[in-house]
């Protein structure tokens, strides 16, 4: 029997313990449960079954090398210690990314470059020719973690993270990522064995990664290559095997439903599920959720409403309380699981969830509910037998409290987190006052027709420097139509409260006033 090794998973905060699940199922051993990933031990074929096969995991790491380093010239030393002619020809090319949680490394690229330069200068030394990097499309990717003075190098397996899956076309603003959609449906315990909705589909996420668990079906369907597949050690007739065997799909007895009030989220929901090939378990109808009535069967309802973030609507709190009155007389006896990041947004539903579970979409620190929908009163309910929360559930909410406690996760955000690819992306919000808001968005519409009238343009070309900045510290971005003011260096928010508003709103008009003055010149 093939030797095994150690492996990492890497996934969404919130999910490992799904992913854990999955692993067992797998077949994995020795699984343990970590920050934002989780750790097993498998052999090659077990590696590529995770990579193929995982629905929650964004890539599978093989670690190669630990060791304790409280410099760069420790690592570079370290990493020499490596003999790189056993991963890497001198014609061919990798790429190196790092993740550092450190005081001693400040910069997560020039920890990149030590690693770098010091295979590089082995292989000069050895052979006197040198592999080039290539950033799009290495032939060998490579990931250091340092955590203090803890490091691992590891060889990226999977090449393109794993919640790409292959099969979307096209997508809507504010996508949902793949493995957050399949991790929501895992969590809710739903495995095929009643209908499916989701009543605010957008491009149809959800109802896909639905349609695949249901299904049985492996999520790597769909993609064109793996990272391992250009390893010198790769098999190719194991993994033709374990690509083409369908021997653990099942067949589903009921069918997925997906609504959208906008016609062209209809379309390319439909367009993403042809792709996918599974547009005869997936439905998709033009509907705004108001006009949502009881479905026939029994159904689960799993939906991502939009938060008034990245996506924004006239009425963002008339439109929960809607989803609230719908879900209350027209879902009976079934089960609704909402994800949202607003206490507010919540509020509006009227509802009592049976089960709060904190997870991240992106950088919102959001909560995934469960509302139980049942007739009359809840005395009644639990009367009849009925269980609002079940033990499980019950201990999920506990653990809930220790998430919060332990998480470090703001201060880490901004430019750690910038190194993995569709891991956590990097968006900074901060909860905001929703009536400050429309006040805002009104002066600095008002202030871009005075601009206009004066027959002035409102975005500079002429080489010198732009009014929308991107220098990642502050810009004014117009692209949503409403002119928000949207800091991306997670400090704050330009409608954070009254007072910094103010200021912000100060800062707008001097660098509007010096504009004007280069305008004239």
């Amino acid at each position: 029997m093939e030797q095994e090794f150690e492996l990492i998973a890497k996934t969404f905060m919130g999910l490992e313990p799904v992913l854990a699940k999955e692993l067992t199922q797998l077949g994995a051993n020795n699984v343990q449960i970590g920050r934002r990933m989780v750790s097993f031990t498998g052999n090659k074929e077990m590696m590529y079954r995770a990579n193929f096969q995982l629905h929650t995991a964004i890539r599978i790491l093989k670690p190669i090398r630990h060791f304790k380093a409280k410099s760069a010239d420790d690592v570079y030393e370290e990493i020499k210690k490596i003999d790189w002619l056993d991963y890497l020809e001198p014609e061919k090319t990798f790429a190196v990314d790092a993740v550092v949680f450190s005081e001693e490394f400040r910069h997560s690229k020039f920890v990149s470059y030590k690693v770098k330069d010091a295979i590089v200068d082995q292989f000069r030394e050895k052979t006197g020719k040198r592999p080039n990097i290539s950033v799009a499309n290495p032939d060998i990717r490579l990931n250091i973690h340092i955590a203090e003075d803890h490091c691992t190098l590891s060889l990226d397996s999977s090449g393109e993270s794993l919640h790409r899956r292959g099969y979307r076309q096209e997508s809507v603003e504010a996508p949902l990522n793949e493995v957050l959609a399949a991790g929501m449906i895992l969590m809710s315990g739903w495995q095929g064995d009643t209908d499916f909705i989701d009543p605010m589909c957008g491009s149809g996420t959800i109802l896909i990664e639905a349609a695949l668990i249901a299904r049985n079906m492996a999520p790597g369907l769909f993609r064109k290559e793996y990272a391992f597949e250009k390893w010198a050690d790769f098999d190719a007739d194991l993994f033709d095997e374990i690509y083409n065997d369908d021997s653990q799909e099942r067949e589903f007895k009921y069918h997925i439903y997906g609504y959208d009030i906008d016609m062209k989220a209809v379309n390319t929901a439909r367009m993403n599920v042809k792709a996918a090939g599974l547009s005869n378990t997936i439905t998709i109808e033009q509907q705004d959720f108001k006009d949502f009535v009881q479905p026939k069967n029994k159904s689960i309802i799993i939906t991502n409403p939009p938060y008034g973030e990245r996506i924004s609507t006239p009425d963002l709190l008339g439109t929960y309380k809607m989803i609230g009155e719908r879900l209350k007389h027209q879902f009976l006896n079934n089960d609704a699981w909402i994800l949202s990041y607003r206490e507010e947004c919540f509020e509006q539903i009227g509802l009592k969830p049976s089960i709060k579970i904190p997870l991240y979409n992106g950088s919102l620190e959001c909560e995934f509910r469960k509302y139980q929908i049942f007739d009359g009163k809840l005395k009644d309910f639990r009367h009849e037998g009925g269980i609002v929360k079940t033990e499980d559930e019950k201990r999920q909410m506990a653990e809930k409290h220790r998430f919060k406690k332990n998480r470090e996760f703001k201060q880490r955000l901004e430019e750690k987190e910038q190194n993995e690819e569709a891991d956590i992306r990097t968006f900074t919000f901060h909860r905001h006052d929703l009536e400050h808001n429309d006040r805002k968005d009104r002066a600095i519409r008002k202030d871009r027709d005075d601009r206009n009238d004066n027959g002035k343009r409102f975005e500079r070309k002429d080489g010198k420097e732009r009014f929308d900045r991107k220098d990642s510290k502050g810009r004014f971005d117009r692209k949503d139509g409403k002119g928000r003011f949207d800091r991306n260096d997670g400090k704050g928010r330009f409608d954070r409260n009254d007072r910094k508003a103010d200021k912000a709103v100060r800062k707008f008009e001097k660098s509007k006033r010096r504009f004007d003055d280069d305008d004239e010149d």
